[in-house]
């Protein structure tokens, strides 16, 4: 069946459609990782994204249902160039079409992402549609601008957890830990378990009081989506915090963190998003690769006026910062995503906040 991808500047890709027919918007992002695709297309943090894989052939390794970062596909459409005819994996249970097709997940394939690549490079960035209905161009342009005009809904009631929930630790190590649920990802949980700790997972909306009244040894908020308006009471209930107990804000949540310290975010003009990001750390005098996925970051400017706030890293290729702390405050912000480096391993941001507890 063919598909089209038409971006709201009317530049337009054909293909093939991929998944389930139908029609799709929402903002392009495009992501240089070589795979991972399952792992971004049900992480909630790429909620009502389209992500554009500049990888040139997806699904060649199949899916499995351990590999799933929430219970659900989060993004609205996906668009490469190349669909694998087999895929090879041991530990894969089906192919990603079929996996798309079950969760209603519309996409387009056999497109030059290349070419699209530049152009949202260039001229980006793009709101986009793809379609599989029989329509004009000027026809799916204005659904693009109808839908771009709809005031936004918050949608973290559906991403967060509903009411707490109590994970218990593999091995009981570490102390209890509350985490605001903005997008909380499987891959992330089972670090924490495997360090020991025990988690409580609370609805975004969370009082102050009510997270103080848990008495737990710290509090990790979350990633999640970056402009989501349910953010703004997120960050009204982390400021009453900030003092009180050991923070650790995790992408969408450092973003968060920082602006409940009163920083500001500003919004990058591709972001970065991927899992080849080099990550310098002065004060370590080392660097390392890091897993990003992120349109805005924390403006340096309003970030260094803080007085008890330490930028402990920053991004090689651009400067932006990626991570902050501060021993008085006992609190860490990181922008890149903590994966684990390796089977079972956790990633060393959790080890620093664990001393921190």
């Amino acid at each position: 069946m063919k598909a089209i991808l038409l971006l709201n500047d009317g530049a337009a890709f054909e293909g093939e459609s991929f998944g389930s027919a139908g029609e799709t918007i929402g903002e392009l992002v495009l992501n240089t990782a070589v795979v991972g695709y399952q792992e971004m297309l049900t992480n909630p943090a790429n909620v009502g994204k389209i992500i554009v894989f500049t990888y040139p052939l997806i699904g060649n390794y199949g899916v499995a249902p351990k590999f799933n970062e929430s219970n659900r596909v989060w993004v609205s459409g996906l668009v490469f160039k190349e669909k694998s005819r087999v895929y090879s994996n041991w530990q894969a249970k089906g192919g990603l079409e079929e996996f798309t097709k079950e969760h209603g997940l519309t996409g387009i394939s056999g497109i030059d992402t290349r070419t699209l690549a530049v152009h949202i490079r260039d001229k980006g960035p793009f709101w986009g549609i793809v379609s599989t209905q029989q329509a004009s161009r000027q026809e799916l342009l204005n659904k693009i601008e109808a839908f771009r005009k709809k005031t936004a809904v918050s949608l973290l009631p559906k991403i967060s957890v509903a009411k707490c929930a109590n994970l218990k630790a593999a091995a009981k190590k570490y102390a209890k830990l509350a985490v605001l649920d903005l997008g909380m990802t499987n891959s992330v949980i089972k670090q924490l378990q495997t360090m020991g700790f025990s988690l409580v997972l609370l609805p975004y909306n969370t009082s102050a009081q009510d997270i103080l009244r848990l008495k737990a040894d710290g509090l990790i908020i979350s990633d999640g989506p970056e402009e989501d308006p349910g953010l703004d009471e997120v960050i009204s209930q982390v400021k009453p915090l900030i003092g009180k107990l050991p923070i650790l804000g995790i992408a969408a949540g450092y973003q968060v963190l920082a602006r409940a310290l009163g920083c500001r975010i500003v919004k990058m003009k591709l972001g970065h998003r991927g899992v080849n990001y080099p990550v310098y750390s002065p004060p370590h005098y080392k660097g390392e690769i890091t897993v990003q996925n992120h349109s805005w970051v924390v403006d340096a400017d309003s970030l260094m006026k803080l007085k008890k706030i330490k930028v402990t890293a920053h991004n090689l290729n651009d400067r932006t910062i990626e991570e902050i702390e501060s021993k008085s405050l006992k609190l860490i912000g990181t922008q890149y995503s903590p994966a684990s480096p390796g089977f079972n391993e956790v990633n060393n941001i959790f080890k620093r906040f664990a001393k921190v507890l």
